[in-house]
């Protein structure tokens, strides 16, 4: 055989490789909707950048005799994302369902190590019927041995699943344990046990849709991060996340590529917080009046919206932003709220990412449920990832920072590296009128005008404590500022800020109250 003929060979196989679980399967999957797995990395990555690894390796088990699936039901390798490299597997649901067995797993393992090893995120697109069940416990073998690789790459590389099809069972796990997860409504789903299991053990009648959707896991569970209406709206949503997210957790973030002027003032925050203490406004009219060019790229925004998370650029630095959301619950911190931004300030802890805290906080959510349902440890969550978060913390107390909050956001006390007011602040250990009734209840009880008594001291207390000064006198805050000047005053903070040094003790690990 000459090298003419084995050139040969080789294009028929390659062309054996791409063609998947064959035509009729793939019009079955543009039928639903879904592009096939090469398709989604055309649009994922940079035209003409993904190469391909173990294109050739077969399928253990096979649906046509002797004849070898080659590629194993997932396309694995490498490519760019606005040049910068990216690992990638894509599973692929017209060869076997995408179900996952032993060669699978080794593909998706390799292109792991190699992003660990290389310093590059790794990007999953999921699509998949689950375990074969075809090779037994090697498919459940396959699947652990994906989830450790998970656990050890958290915090050294990004990890991103994109969820375009079913992900059932065990194959739900990681995703779980990867950094962000994106849904599309209609096509994806995500459960440990479907509709079926369910109905014969709990005798719950529920559609996929109900119990494990793409907008149930954005509003309800907290499971997913990003929700869009198409694939290729989800896909293109991945490639904008690169534009604030290192390569690695050694790598700095990448810089923005505004032109907003870094000393602009806006006078519209003069006006975004009412004069009336209980009146509630939009903290995103806050955010995009301060970041770069008002382009925020918001974290779970259906799902505990009492807490704003989110991506933006300051000065051209890539910021995380958490902020309390008086539009929703007065801003109270509750349990949702507490688990999601815990995890992201983690994440942007773990990535070198700055922390920009916009706090309006009148304490944490009251109620049996929330006691029951283990506030205290929930919320401990928050402050245990504010304490330990060492990248630059800079903090921003708009009005409202009441009692335990106060201390959780972000505060001096907690290692807050440039925290300020505006003059509409309100730190103090509780609000005016709760404060009166505790302190003055009998002198009040005792007055012959009751009601006048109480407006009288609630006007004193507000006089004396509502106010940023009294922490500023302590340096509590290190400056009330005009909020016209929030955006330079935070642009020069994160300059001076680039060289920090801080560590935590040497340990294992701490114990996260879980």
């Amino acid at each position: 055989m000459t090298m003419r003929d084995k050139l040969d060979l080789l294009g028929r196989r390659r062309a054996q490789s791409e063609l998947g679980g064959g035509a009729a399967r793939l019009k079955a999957q543009h039928d639903k909707g879904k592009l096939s797995a090469r398709e989604r990395l055309d649009v994922l990555l940079d035209e003409g950048s993904f190469v391909e690894l173990d294109r050739f390796v077969a399928a253990r088990t096979s649906e046509n005799g002797d004849e070898p699936i080659y590629g194993d039901g997932v396309v694995t390798g490498y490519g760019r994302i606005e040049g910068r490299l990216v690992y990638v597997f894509s599973q692929d649901f017209t060869v076997y369902g995408g179900s996952l067995a032993e060669a699978h797993a080794q593909k998706i393992c390799k292109v792991m190590d190699l992003a660990v090893r290389n310093g590059a995120p790794v990007i999953g697109l999921n699509d998949s019927g689950g375990a074969r069940i075809q090779e037994g416990v090697v498919s459940l073998g396959g699947y652990a041995d994906i989830f450790l690789r998970n656990t050890l790459a958290s915090g050294v590389v990004p990890q991103i699943s994109a969820i375009l099809g079913p992900c059932a069972g065990g194959a739900v796990y990681s995703p779980a344990i990867t950094d962000f997860i994106y849904m599309v409504r209609g096509t994806s789903y995500m459960f440990v046990t479907g509709p079926n299991v369910v109905k014969t053990v709990t005798h719950e009648d529920v559609t996929m849709e109900q119990l494990g959707g793409a907008d149930t896991h954005a509003g309800t569970s907290g499971v997913a991060h990003f929700v869009h209406d198409s694939e290729l709206a989800s896909l293109a949503a991945i490639r904008e996340l690169f534009r604030y997210v290192p390569s690695n957790n050694m790598a700095d973030p990448p810089r923005g590529r505004g032109t907003d002027p870094r000393e602009r003032r806006d006078e519209a925050l003069l006006d975004v917080v009412p004069d009336h203490p209980n009146k509630p406004y939009d903290i995103h009219d806050v955010i995009r009046r301060v970041i770069d060019d008002g382009d925020f790229y918001e974290v779970q925004p259906a799902y505990a919206p009492n807490i704003v998370c989110g991506f933006a650029h300051l000065g051209g630095f890539s910021v995380g932003i958490v902020a309390n959301q008086p539009a929703v619950l007065a801003g109270v911190l509750d349990i949702a709220a507490s688990l999601k931004a815990a995890r992201f300030i983690r994440f942007c802890d773990a990535f070198n990412i700055p922390l920009v805290t916009f706090e309006d906080v009148p304490g944490f959510l009251p109620g049996v449920s929330q006691e029951h349902g283990g506030i205290i440890k929930h919320g401990a969550k928050l402050l245990y990832a504010y304490c330990e978060a060492t990248v630059p913390k800079l903090t921003v107390i708009t009005r409202k920072a009441y009692g335990g909050a106060y201390d959780v956001m972000s505060s001096k006390h907690i290692r807050g590296d440039f925290n300020v007011a505006w003059p509409t602040a309100e730190i103090a250990v509780m609000g005016p009128k709760g404060a009166v009734e505790i302190i003055y209840r009998k002198e009040i009880a005792a007055s012959d005008d009751p009601a006048a008594a109480m407006d009288e001291k609630v006007a004193e207390y507000t006089e004396r404590f509502a106010n940023p000064y009294v922490a500023a006198a302590r340096g509590y805050v290190d400056d009330v500022i005009d909020p016209r000047d929030t955006r330079p005053r935070l642009i020069d903070a994160l300059e001076t800020l680039q060289g920090k040094r801080d560590r935590n003790p040497p340990k294992k690990h701490g114990n996260l109250p879980l």
